[in-house]
């Protein structure tokens, strides 16, 4: 089979909710990965920053494999013996008295929600279903009916309704907005993220998200942020609240915290948060399986080891100085933060944001658009020097086509 035989057999027998570059991968390693045709690339997207430790890190498919081999689900209607190893591990790990695990990122989203209400109800002492949460537009949290209800994305939106209520959106960066509605005794939480990965890599000013957190304090709201895609060492920091020295009340990780290995996400937070939920008001079937335990310590344990939050500080420190070198009237901004980062492309001659895409693929680097002109940039964060300046060597080839 060739690559457009496994295309028109995934539009045949799949759902058409996702348009991808027309590449078939079949291979991975580190910074590579490879087509069903052998032809090798540089992969700059790290399925949106969930492979960060690189594409089958021998360290975490160790464990994958070894913990596959002798149990693999329990449920948590009986104990297993990796489960408090993890708990112990990652509570240690980043600073919190509790963690409750789950598996994808938009399900650490819900369960969030899910807690910052029950604190608000049973702490704060907002009356029955009147519970707020600020949220922030062009946010970008998952796909479930409640995640899309606080989205100002019309076409993640539309036709999904009625929606979840309890949500008020206010614009990002935006500190007198969030003054304003703090106001409102009913609000028990500011969800964010720290830095806008989906709307197209956008960073706050700086000394937002410590103001942010000190009027969440003074109201007495919790600071919950989503570091779904930020967090571990994307940005250059473990965590991209690091930067401002903020401690989330909530702190919700997934995507990364396995690798890319196995879905593993996760919620912290301290006792007097965390166990306002009591057993049987919150749970999943899959959420803390021995495999997901031992394969997020093993990918938490490559990132301090591989130094990856270092790395992305310095490689991406090159990789924006070496795109702002580029002599191109298609390239109107490049922002970011460590590896996580975003080009923003200007039509020329009728070409897009995917022609570019399409021509780096051809070059043979990976990434996607999003928001139709901004090209996100985030290759596995244990890429070196040498394969960064390479990589970007086959990008500048790819933006003097269309000149």
């Amino acid at each position: 089979m060739k690559t457009e035989d496994y295309i028109k057999r995934e539009e045949k027998y799949g759902a058409h909710n996702y348009h991808p570059l027309p590449v078939v991968l079949e291979k991975g390693e580190g910074a590579y990965v490879w087509d069903v045709e052998g032809k090798k690339y540089y992969d700059f997207l790290s399925a949106y920053s969930a492979v960060n430790q690189g594409h089958c890190h021998p360290k975490i498919i160790g464990a994958l494999t070894e913990q596959a081999n002798k149990l693999t689900l329990t449920s948590r209607a009986f104990h297993n013996s990796v489960l408090g190893e993890y708990e112990e591990y990652i509570t240690r790990y980043f600073g919190y008295d509790k963690v409750l695990p789950m598996n994808t990122g938009v399900e650490g989203d819900e369960t969030a929600i899910k807690l910052c209400r029950k604190w608000g109800y049973m702490k704060k002492g907002i009356k029955e279903n009147q519970a707020k949460i600020i949220v922030c537009e062009n946010n970008f949290h998952g796909r479930t009916i409640t995640v899309v209800s606080m989205s100002n994305d019309h076409n993640a939106r539309k036709d999904y309704g009625p929606y979840t209520p309890g949500f008020v959106p206010i614009p990002y960066n935006d500190l007198k907005a969030l003054e304003k509605e703090l106001e409102d005794p009913n609000v028990a939480g500011f969800l964010l993220e720290p830095i806008q990965g989906e709307a197209g890599v956008y960073v706050p000013d700086e000394g937002y998200l410590s103001k942010a957190y000190e009027m969440c304090k003074a109201k007495n709201v919790l600071f919950i942020a989503d570091e779904v895609q930020t967090g571990i060492a994307r940005t250059g920091k473990l965590l991209a609240c690091d930067h401002e020295g903020v401690r989330p009340d909530i702190l919700i990780l997934g995507k990364a915290l396995s690798g890319g290995v196995f879905p593993v996400s996760a919620i912290l937070a301290d006792d007097d948060i965390m166990l306002c939920i009591k057993p049987g008001q919150h749970g999943s079937t899959f959420g803390g399986n021995p495999v997901a335990c031992k394969v997020a310590m093993a990918a938490l344990e490559v990132v301090k080891e591989e130094n990856l939050a270092e790395n992305a500080t310095y490689l991406g420190n090159i990789f924006r100085n070496e795109f702002r070198s580029i002599k191109s009237d298609m390239i109107e901004l490049v922002r970011g933060k460590g590896l996580l980062n975003a080009v923003v492309i200007r039509p020329k001659g009728g070409k897009t944001a995917w022609d570019v895409c399409v021509a780096m693929k051809e070059k043979g680097v990976l990434a996607k658009p999003t928001h139709g002109d901004i090209i996100r940039f985030a290759p596995p964060l244990i890429i070196n020097e040498e394969q960064m300046r390479e990589a970007m060597e086959l990008i500048k080839d790819a933006f003097s086509q269309f000149e």
